[in-house]
């Protein structure tokens, strides 16, 4: 049997880095019910502390996601959980993304990610494949071939 599954990242603000990857990706953000924030709020299932306005929003202050614009509304998407945590990032990601544009999209693509945030890191290439590496605005390393 094959599993679904989401990436979960780490992050120091969810709701910008989820709008920086979703520029990025081509992808949307989830969009937030604010109804059901504030009946949870109402109901005493969560505090007016656990949330925050985003671009005019009311969300949940802990996390935000995307998802592929061709995921279906219902059944696994294809998505990307931005979590809030207390801690910076400190070392090198055991798991990184590889975002494919096309060998000739590459250097472009590099050099407007690196005009919004993203910071170059370095080239690679292994035979005929090539990559570079570069980090988002928290750090988080990925690679764009």
């Amino acid at each position: 049997m094959a599993y679904d599954f989401q990436v979960t990242v780490d992050s120091a603000d969810p709701h910008v880095l989820a709008d920086w990857w979703a520029e990025t990706l081509g992808w949307a953000v989830e969009p937030t019910d604010e109804d059901f924030i504030r009946e949870m709020i109402a109901k005493g299932y969560a505090s007016d502390a656990e949330t925050k306005t985003h671009n005019g929003a009311l969300v949940w202050k802990t996390g935000a996601a995307i998802r592929h614009p061709d995921s279906p509304p219902e059944g696994p998407p294809r998505r990307v959980l931005f979590q809030l945590v207390p801690e910076p990032k400190t070392v090198k990601n055991r798991l990184h993304l590889d975002v494919w544009v096309g060998a000739a999209n590459v250097d472009a693509t590099v050099e407007k990610l690196t005009t919004r945030g993203a910071k170059f890191l370095h080239r690679g290439q292994q035979g005929p494949h090539s990559w570079v590496t570069v980090a988002d605005p928290e750090g988080n390393e990925f690679c764009v071939s």
